[in-house]
């Protein structure tokens, strides 16, 4: 048995979660999020816990059966207490602003860069505009957009400048020595 997918999922009060067919809906405050599961899987409620099992016990089963198991968990997770990711900028003249669902970013080029904050995500900038920090409900969601705004200008191997994820380290390379 996945040792995973065994777990039990104890629910908070205020979490209201419907399974119907093979779709879970998991409502909370901070939202509602919505998820096809496999027909093999079978989720039942019970109390203030839920729990996912298994119909057969072949190797692709026992995968599904405990990634299903830890995204159910990341939306009781996300829409109790919500997820936050945040991303550090770090360069002369590099620098972010929030203007309604848009990011604008300043990082070097001709041109700011525009990213539109997809539904669900909001973003808030420090007031030196160098720290971007992410908010939502969505586990998945939320990684995919701090990755896709990091793309814009990743971390320079050199000088280390760019956008990073807080805490990330970059190991800097040594630049080129001249002559002696």
């Amino acid at each position: 048995m996945s040792r995973i997918g065994g777990k039990i999922i104890s629910l908070p009060k205020g979490i209201d979660i419907r399974v119907a067919g093979n779709e879970i809906a998991v409502k909370g405050l901070k939202g509602e999020l919505k998820w096809n599961f496999s027909q093999d899987l079978k989720i039942s409620v019970e109390g203030g816990n839920l729990t996912v099992k298994r119909e057969s016990d072949t190797k692709q089963m026992r995968a599904l059966h405990g990634t299903a198991r830890s995204i159910i968990a990341n939306m009781v997770a996300g829409v109790s207490g919500g997820y936050e990711k945040v991303l550090e900028i770090t360069g002369v003249g590099y620098k972010a602003q929030v203007q309604g669902k848009k990011l604008v970013l300043t990082l070097g080029y001709s041109h700011p860069v525009e990213y539109v904050l997809p539904e669900g995500i909001t973003a808030q900038v420090d007031p030196k505009q160098t720290k971007i920090t992410l908010k939502g409900s969505d586990k998945q969601l939320i990684g995919q957009v701090a990755a896709n705004i990091r793309a814009f200008r990743p971390p320079d191997i050199y000088k280390g400048k760019g956008i990073r994820h807080a805490g990330e380290r970059i190991k800097l390379k040594a630049g080129k020595t001249g002559k002696k």
